[in-house]
């Protein structure tokens, strides 16, 4: 466990530091509570053991600084007092803190507190682990591993916000997913939804970003892509997919295809998200009834 030491006095910090290395753990040290607060942004410790009084940031307003910076961390925070005066304690467990030692420092003490932060900071970071899971888990469909719609949702707002960035959206289909469903079965199904998942992702850049929208549905974020690069990158797309030659005989091709539809967020056309979603999916409605296994842009459908 990484512990921050903070105190003015050189006796006491050379007495704190042998004890919490006794105990096996890594030490930093600062000599007043300005450089505490540097060094605790710079290494992130589990543990802090804080004098009350010191230059700069006091004990508790360190203590508050570190609290009010947590997000899915935990530190221990264990205050160093010369009396241990009720009021000095009661401060200080408002401020943040978690235990308190007295003056003169009791190496023996300052081991058993130390070993509670270990446990309960682990906790934290078990905790922390299992949330991000969650997050990640809610955010990505269970059958392919793509993002879902949910997580398009935030994306979508993210790139909203940055007014001036360019990127295009391309809807995608399935060609006649439905008789392939009914003449293989669900199960073949969802392995060429995964099959075609794999291929849109390998096919794009690490910038850009694949989703499924829903069923056979996919939906792909171009990041500064105009709409005849995008539509470049797209037909790439439907080509990679076609060479998987996944047999469908209820297919005029024999094997399953995709149709995609692109709108482009460019000068000149700021839309918001919902009609830029409209406009690809107006535009995969054209490749579809023009024959399916084709690149339509919506860019295009304007200006006839």
């Amino acid at each position: 466990m990484k512990v921050l030491i903070a105190d003015d006095d050189q006796i006491s910090r050379m007495i704190t530091k042998a004890a919490v290395e006794q105990s096996g753990h890594e030490c930093i040290v600062a000599e007043d509570g300005d450089s505490a607060w540097q060094l605790y942004q710079e290494h992130g410790p589990e543990a802090v053991v804080t004098d009350l009084m010191m230059p700069g940031l006091n004990g508790l307003d360190l203590c508050r600084a570190i609290r009010a910076s947590e997000e899915d961390s935990y530190t221990y925070i264990i205050l160093v007092t010369s009396h241990g005066s009720r009021k000095d304690v009661l401060a200080g467990m408002e401020a943040g803190a978690d235990d308190y030692v007295t003056k003169p420092l009791d190496p023996f003490s300052l081991h058993i507190r130390l070993l509670a932060a270990q446990r309960i900071t682990s906790l934290h970071a078990d905790l922390a682990r299992y949330r991000s899971a969650l997050t990640e888990q809610a955010r990505t469909d269970p059958l392919t591993k793509l993002h879902n719609r949910l997580k398009l949702t935030e994306d979508l707002g993210l790139l909203h916000s940055l007014d001036d960035h360019d990127y295009c959206l391309a809807m995608v289909d399935v060609d006649n997913f439905k008789s392939y469903n009914d003449i293989y079965g669900h199960q073949a199904g969802d392995a060429a939804l995964v099959a075609i998942a794999t291929t849109l992702a390998r096919e794009v850049r690490k910038a850009d970003a694949v989703y499924r929208f829903g069923g056979e549905e996919f939906l792909l974020v171009l990041q500064d892509q105009s709409p005849a690069t995008a539509a470049s990158v797209m037909e790439r797309v439907r080509s990679a997919v076609h060479d998987l030659r996944i047999a469908h005989s209820g297919d005029p091709d024999g094997v399953l295809t995709i149709s995609a539809g692109v709108s482009a967020f460019t000068d000149g056309h700021r839309a918001g998200s919902e009609q830029l979603l409209r406009e690809a999916d107006l535009a995969l409605y054209a490749a579809k009834a023009s024959g399916r296994n084709r690149v339509t842009l919506a860019s295009a459908l304007r200006t006839e």
